[in-house]
């Protein structure tokens, strides 16, 4: 199967990211079968009934494409974070993007309202994953300034700054939680957890547009990508304009990043799981490894909410706590397994 993977890897990924959103539109507590999803999408002659054209259209559609970009966008900026830093234990999440595109998205929730009245209704929508890509940029920014030294990332640096920026981020959240009323501590809770839930075309709009901007054009970089994983210097020596390269990446995974905790709130580890297992199946080439790392986060994501939406229905497990349950052996496993060949 890996041979094959090999030679021709990003059709099987794209196949299997096919067959994971037909799978999670089938899968509920109001069970679809196959030629309904081929009616629906037009592939069939047989009329869809009304109760299952809402629950396709109106609920299930939009949180399954919701969290195939959300996972996609994790897993391609945990791979281009990889890439820029070197080292297979970076992640959108542990280094501040998640947690700070988090706070400016809870401020915007909690304190959005005493200004909103000035935006235009028309854009009162972009609030949010606005204000969600400015956190993301702002902690990404701030980490990375405080790991590079003389154009050298400090990885211990890195991490430790990351998890400082969790911290306060932290704080900051639980002070806003403290002062919200209501009804914002029942949306914030669960918003903080992670979930597809609440999720409608109406409200996802404006995140999936930023997503569908900037994911792929994260996959131009990969020819960069390959030159700076020889080294900055080495790099540089063929043209590549690092510092450049360095700030686009920032600037597009902040972006990426922020919309989907725009959509989805904290998901953890899909940015460290997915890229992780295809680079081990793939190799490093990031001309193959951003896509099909985008595909792999994507299916797995979707799985995820099918399994989040049926394990304890008809409640729903957020989705952050099935992330977390994966990701946080697979992120001791590899913690582990670099201590013992010696590094960090």
């Amino acid at each position: 199967m890996t041979a094959l993977a090999l030679r021709r890897p990003i059709p099987l990924f794209a196949l299997a990211a096919l067959a994971s959103v037909v799978a999670s539109l089938c899968i509920g507590a109001f069970p679809v079968g196959f030629g309904q999803i081929l009616s629906a999408i037009g592939l069939s002659s047989t009329p869809l009934d009304d109760t299952t054209a809402a629950v396709l259209y109106a609920i299930r559609a939009p949180r399954v494409f919701a969290a195939f970009a959300v996972g996609a966008a994790l897993a391609a900026g945990g791979a281009a974070m990889q890439s820029l830093f070197r080292n297979p234990l970076a992640d959108p999440g542990l280094l501040g993007v998640s947690s700070g595109a988090a706070l400016a998205a809870v401020s915007t929730i909690v304190l959005g309202e005493k200004v909103m009245h000035v935006v235009p209704p028309d854009l009162r929508p972009w609030c949010l994953p606005i204000a969600a890509f400015l956190g993301g940029l702002a902690a990404t920014v701030v980490v990375y300034r405080i790991a590079a030294r003389e154009g050298v990332t400090l990885v211990g640096t890195l991490l430790l700054a990351g998890i400082a920026i969790n911290a306060l981020t932290s704080a900051g959240i639980g002070m806003l939680v403290f002062v919200a009323d209501d009804q914002q501590l029942r949306t914030l809770i669960f918003w903080t957890m992670g979930g597809f839930g609440s999720v409608t075309w109406v409200a996802i709009a404006p995140a999936l547009l930023i997503l569908l901007i900037s994911v792929p054009t994260l996959l131009p970089t990969a020819h960069l990508l390959d030159a700076l994983a020889l080294g900055e210097r080495e790099a540089g020596h063929v043209g590549v304009d690092v510092e450049r390269l360095k700030k686009r990446l920032v600037a597009q995974v902040a972006l990426a990043v922020g919309a989907g905790v725009a959509i989805s709130g904290i998901v953890g580890f899909v940015g460290l799981i997915a890229p992780h297992i295809v680079r081990l199946l793939l190799g490093p080439s990031h001309r193959t490894l951003l896509p099909a790392a985008a595909l792999f986060g994507g299916a797995f994501l979707v799985l995820a909410d099918a399994l989040a939406r049926t394990m304890v229905s008809p409640a729903e497990l957020p989705i952050g706590v099935l992330t977390a349950l994966v990701g946080g052996p697979f992120f001791l496993w590899l913690l582990a397994s670099r201590a013992a060949r010696g590094g960090l």
